[in-house]
């Protein structure tokens, strides 16, 4: 008899990260691969899965605009308590620090069906920051059965909040999975083409600067102070910003606002993964708040400036102490200045190195879901590969 095994996010960082698992589940002749959504990221999750072809069983819509924690936290609390009454899973697969990860996994431990928590053991030991994932991700600790810790760092934390040894798993991250798979695709030439065009507004004479931010803890104040030092980066000949922004309206409001039709950057709506990648590889260097960036600058060895007070993340850093600006506007604009004109410097912040292993993650989690469950490792003699939708550039 099969093991049901449900998967669930809400995120399309969780998405990217998960992916990977799913396509391996789906190959185990042992076991039945259920996904759910909770859509906290409607849009850019649809962008993606379908991009993948990740057949989504059961899909929510707990999201509305200014929603706050409290309704959302209860939306999808009771939403997922009533899919496990009724679907029964023998385990509960969760991804990091959201919303979605904590409601889940609150709610299986209701219903006491055990939880695989993949990417465990993250920590800033500041409850604040980030907020509310920090809280999030230590309280999904305290319920899960199976860690899967991304570094060992992360596996040091776990290990220091009591977690049973024989509970944690060192399987590195799924992102370098993803990112591995996604940076072979973009070298085909007729991927590589149609991005060139895609993005045939960029000057080549001119270095680029990505930039992304979402954090609630940067709303406000800390947004306003980012734009202000793109601005004033903006204004030298030698530089271009891209800015994809993110849909949440307290991030794009008054990004929109301050950088609309400013000299030398580009605001652009969400991008398909693979165009971030294909940025992020054209790219002099990055500016972000996001957790996944960090690991896939890393990855790429790409020189990241951090706009946080503090990382869970230190060890994908070459230099934490250069690289974490918090937002700070004359912080922000002096070390993007240098890292544009001091090669040694730019040198030095590019010698970060990928502590998230070799890519094989995914079938490592799956291995060992597998042998929790008491079911042998067994794939289907024919390996489904991702959907054509990649080889075309529809990711």
């Amino acid at each position: 008899m099969k093991k049901k095994v449900l998967t669930i996010f809400g995120t399309r960082p969780e998405a990217l990260k998960l992916i990977p698992v799913i396509k391996d589940l789906e190959k185990q002749i042992k076991i039945e691969s259920v996904v759910c959504t909770t859509g906290q990221h409607q849009e850019l999750l649809s962008q993606v899965l379908e991009g993948f072809g990740i057949n989504v069983h059961y899909k929510y819509n707990c999201m509305t605009e200014n929603q706050s924690l409290s309704k959302i936290s209860i939306e999808i609390l009771e939403k997922i308590d009533c899919l496990l009454k009724r679907i029964k899973p023998d385990l509960v697969i969760v991804q990091g620090d959201t919303v979605t990860t904590f409601m889940s996994t609150l709610a299986a431990h209701y219903h006491q069906i055990p939880v695989a928590h993949v990417e465990a053991g993250l920590r800033t030991n500041q409850i604040y920051s980030p907020w509310p994932e920090e809280g999030y991700r230590k309280a999904a600790s305290v319920f899960a059965h199976l860690h899967f810790a991304p570094s060992l760092s992360a596996e040091l934390n776990l290990l220091k909040e009591g977690v049973p040894r024989d509970k944690i798993i060192l399987s590195g991250n799924t992102i370098i999975d993803m990112i591995s798979l996604v940076e072979k695709k973009i070298k085909t030439p007729f991927i590589l083409k149609k991005l060139e065009q895609s993005f045939s507004f960029l000057d080549p004479r001119k270095k680029l600067v990505l930039v992304t931010g979402h954090r609630r803890e940067t709303f406000g104040k800390g947004f306003r102070n980012i734009c202000k030092s793109l601005i004033k980066l903006s204004q030298r000949e030698d530089i271009q910003i891209v800015f994809p922004l993110h849909l949440n309206p307290n991030v794009k409001a008054p990004i929109t606002k301050m950088l609309s039709r400013r000299r030398n950057i580009f605001i652009m709506d969400p991008l398909p993964y693979m165009d971030f990648v294909y940025l992020m590889k054209c790219s002099h260097f990055i500016i972000s708040d996001s957790g996944g960036i960090q690991e896939e600058a890393s990855y790429l060895r790409k020189p990241i400036l951090v706009t946080r007070e503090r990382t869970e993340r230190l060890e994908a850093l070459a230099h934490p102490d250069e690289s974490l600006v918090g937002s700070n506007a004359r912080t922000i604009f002096l070390k993007s200045a240098r890292l544009m004109d001091d090669a040694l410097y730019y040198n030095l912040m590019s010698q970060s190195k990928n502590p998230y292993g070799d890519g094989r993650t995914a079938s490592k989690i799956v291995s060992e879901v597998m042998r929790y469950l008491g079911i042998s490792i067994f794939s289907r003699p024919t390996v489904r590969a991702l959907k054509s939708e990649v080889n075309t550039g529809k990711v």
